[in-house]
């Protein structure tokens, strides 16, 4: 056994083999796996092995995308048949809403590149004549994925792996992990039969390597107690069973006819495949309890739940009635085992927080589909620094410090009987809410606010009606406009022609200061530094030149800084901010970070009246003058008073319109909140959430993190060029000049349909053909139409260039418009008063 290796994968499923597949694929020749049992012996050897396509998700679809083309050749590279039925996947719509959920999403696959159909029930009865298609609106199919058998696959990516140098050892348990300043020294326990149970030995092993990675699927609990974090991925029980033959499948396959594709009544929480002449059915019920909340038990191995029949009897029932013939098929197996979920979904894939060349590849709910692309973008962010495709929305990170195990294990059983429901874009789940809230959240509930999740924050997406049920928001979802639409319409066009308060406590803030400050800051992002009293807008870039992180800075003083960034990455941002710091404390000299999230409420006020609001609040020896353009520029900061509250007053508007952040100490939020209401009833001050101000940012072309900002692009790309200062020195700088204009963000407005508008995940076609994405999308009340922001070819970024955009399965004029289609000159934002 290898004792010194570039990396050691610890977890011998199907992601861990993918992932030292990938890396030795990539050029690292030194890598280990190391598995506790047998290979597979996790959840990967219970799996019903689908490859579903489909996804909401842009970087989950390119993973599972690169899945299903790479099984496709491993049996040519490693002589072993993974066992891929390319059957394909039909997924079924009782209503017509669901289709609509099926017409966004096969967006999503355009933009992507993955093949569908839409189909009639007359098309698919004609395909398929055993699935009773008279209740059903039509159906979505990808005809290039089906199933897999999950231990061939497993094993063939292991034998790739060896054939490439990697070096697999099971039956080797990871103990502890010790990190030198240099390497991490990964310590374990030789583990032996014993009458049939797997115990530890008196052989011990020892491993120095670079790098690790952590593929522990139900075990992550286990490995996050281990490496003294929190990962809340947290098995939940799936259940799927077998059935006797079917005859009358039997004699359908008898005539000649293909397999069935992998069948999935989504209104029925079910999928259906064939399986040796008979069926099996898989189901995400309610009430499927989360297991091995704080470790899985040593005495369980391959081993499974006792089935609960009563829990599925309604979706067996359902099953019964979408293929009548399989009603006197006996039961011939059934399986309950663990399958990991995390609070969202997605996996868990990316540096882990706080430590160095520790990686994380945990969560995986739908893992056998994910295995492979996790492996290759992983290796991508090992090797080269960094993957080609935004890697964020699946960072380990995103969960902060604030999640707890019983968060994870509720929120997680929600995902998985979330599984089938109608996504939503508008979608806000309830379980383990409110959690975190600032003080102002019972005023803001009681005004009929509606609130979203973000980071474990409750933040006001739309103020309703003050008599609103519980249920309303719940009620008025859509994948048009919801009953929310006219709320947001409202609100915005308050900021637009009045004045509108919105509270932005979520917003992540961190305090930079000391010797080194100002000098680690200069390195660390793109844009000039602002001098002593003033703000700018900046990037922190990847090594690879792409962008890791927006800052809104302040500078309070020579070497003390305030950093504003988005609420829903603080601790993604805070371990990035904190390493950097680290790294170049030796360089520069002492430089304190302090994550101040928490300790500072934010309230933005904008609006053509907003100056005229917080005049009559604001404490100072010429309340008329201190807020105009010469006492208080555009683009500044300073220390108010309004009434008794300290206000850290900074002059900018996401909105695009004349307005203020007031930075203020979080237990006087309450106080502060009722001094700004009150003051504002003559002026008509309204309550404005997440989604107005959405909307209104992107008539200011304003870029969003997580959206049009993220680690596939560059500034420039982003067609950001005033906030990059070319003549200095800064890090990512040559890896992004390198990169050139491979894309560029613009703005277009859309003719499109009267009752629905752009989520932002839809394509963007020229001439019928695929040419780019957006990456946001709503309604713009000044121009009265869709608006949306994405990527396009360089020499399409043109004003007036025409395009189209794919909404609901139909395509809708757009056109590329100027930068700042709303007020380009900035003339509100700096009107004086």
């Amino acid at each position: 056994m290898k004792t010194h290796v570039k990396a050691c994968v610890v977890g011998g499923g199907a992601v861990g083999a993918s992932i030292a597949y990938h890396l030795a694929k990539a050029g690292w020749k030194d890598v280990v796996l190391l598995e506790r049992d047998e290979l597979t012996s996790g959840s990967t050897w219970h799996a019903a092995g689908l490859l579903p396509l489909f996804n909401m998700s842009y970087a989950t679809t390119h993973i599972h995308d690169y899945s299903v083309k790479f099984y496709k050749t491993l049996e040519e590279e490693t002589g072993l048949n993974a066992g891929f039925s390319v059957v394909g996947n039909l997924r079924m719509a009782q209503t017509k809403e669901r289709m609509d959920e099926y017409m966004l999403y096969g967006t999503t696959a355009e933009s992507v590149g993955v093949p569908f159909e839409k189909l009639t029930p007359a098309q698919i009865k004609e395909r398929w004549p055993l699935i009773r298609t008279e209740d059903l609106e039509g159906a979505i199919y990808h005809p290039t994925d089906g199933y897999i058998n999950p231990a061939d696959v497993t094993m063939a990516m292991a034998k790739g792996a060896r054939q490439r140098g990697v070096e697999i050892i099971r039956k080797r348990q990871v103990d502890s992990y010790e990190w030198t300043g240099t390497e991490w020294i990964v310590r374990g326990t030789v583990m032996v039969e014993v009458g049939g149970n797997l115990v530890p030995s008196e052989e011990t092993f020892e491993i120095h390597a670079e790098h690790v990675v952590t593929a522990t699927g139900n075990h992550a609990q286990r490995t996050a107690k281990l490496l003294g974090i929190k990962i809340p991925a947290i098995p939940v029980e799936h259940q799927f069973i077998v059935t006797d033959v079917d005859p009358a499948l039997q004699a359908y396959r008898a005539a000649g006819n293909p397999e069935h594709p992998v069948i999935r009544d989504a209104d029925a929480q079910s999928y259906v495949r064939e399986e040796r002449g008979g069926w099996i059915l898989g189901v995400y019920e309610k009430n499927a309890p989360a297991r091995f909340e704080y470790g899985v038990p040593d005495s369980f191995r391959a081993d499974l739940f006792q089935l609960d029949l009563e829990r599925i009897e309604d979706q067996y029932m359902a099953m019964i009635h979408r293929l009548p013939s399989c009603e006197n098929s006996g039961l011939k197996d059934d399986f309950n085992g663990p399958i990991c979920y995390t609070p969202d979904g997605n996996p868990l894939v990316g540096p882990a927080p706080g430590l160095r060349n520790m990686w994380l590849a945990e969560g995986f709910s739908f893992g056998i589909t994910a295995a492979g692309g996790t492996g290759y973008y992983m290796a991508q962010m090992m090797v080269e620094g960094e993957a080609e495709i935004d890697m964020a929305s699946l960072d380990p990170k995103r969960y902060g410090s604030w999640m707890t195990t019983e968060f994870a294990a509720r929120k997680n059983e929600e995902c998985y009987d979330h599984v089938y429901i109608l996504h939503h874009p508008d979608e806000e789940r309830p379980a383990a809410r409110p959690l975190r809230t600032a003080p102002a959240y019972d005023r803001q509930k009681a005004l009929g606010a509606q609130f979203g999740f973000v980071n474990g924050w409750e933040r006001p997406n739309y103020y309703g009606p003050l008599d609103a049920p519980d249920n309303f928001d719940h009620d008025g979802r859509s994948f048009r406009r919801g009953t929310w639409w006219k709320y947001a319409v409202e609100e915005a066009k308050a900021i637009r022609e009045g004045v509108g308060l919105i509270d932005a406590t979520a917003f992540t803030k961190h305090v930079v200061k000391g010797p080194g400050a100002t000098a680690f800051l200069d390195w660390f992002t793109c844009n000039k530094l602002p001098k002593i009293g003033r703000i700018n807008l900046t990037y922190a870039l990847t090594d690879a030149g792409t962008t890791r992180t927006e800052y809104t800075i302040v500078r309070n003083g020579e070497d003390s800084y305030y950093l504003v960034s988005a609420g829903a990455w603080t601790d993604y941002d805070a371990d990035f901010l904190r390493k950097a710091a680290e790294d170049k404390a030796g360089e520069f000299g002492y430089i304190e970070i302090q994550n101040v999230t928490s300790q500072w409420g934010v309230f933005a006020i904008a609006g053509p009246k907003s100056r005229d609001v917080l005049k009559k609040i604001i404490k100072d020896a010429d309340p008329d003058t201190a807020l105009s353009n010469k006492r208080f520029p555009w683009l500044s900061a300073q220390q108010i008073e309004l009434g008794m509250c300290p206000v850290n007053a900074i002059r900018v508007a996401y909105t695009g319109e004349l307005g203020w952040e007031l930075h203020h100490p979080i237990e006087m939020q309450n106080y502060l909140w009722d001094l700004i209401l009150e003051a504002g009833k003559e002026h008509g001050l309204k309550l404005v959430g997440a989604r107005a101000q959405n909307w209104l940012r992107q008539e200011k072309s304003y870029r969003a993190f997580g959206n049009e900002l993220g680690r596939d692009a560059t500034p420039a790309e982003a067609d950001l060029p005033r906030f990059i200062d070319l003549t200095k020195e800064f890090n990512g700088k040559a890896a992004m000049e390198a990169k050139g204009i491979r894309a560029k963000c613009v703005t277009v407005l859309i003719d499109g349909p009267d009752d629905a508008d752009p989520w932002g995940r839809e394509a963007l076609l020229l001439d019928g053909k695929k040419i780019g994405r957006l990456t946001s999308g709503g309604y713009s009340v000044h121009f009265e139409k869709q608006i949306g922001m994405g990527y396009v070819p360089p020499e399409l970024a043109v004003v007036g260039q025409k395009l189209q955009v794919r909404m609901l399965g139909e395509l809708w004029n757009a056109e590329v418009v100027e930068d700042s289609p709303y007020d380009p000159s900035n003339a509100n934002i700096r009107v004086n008063g």
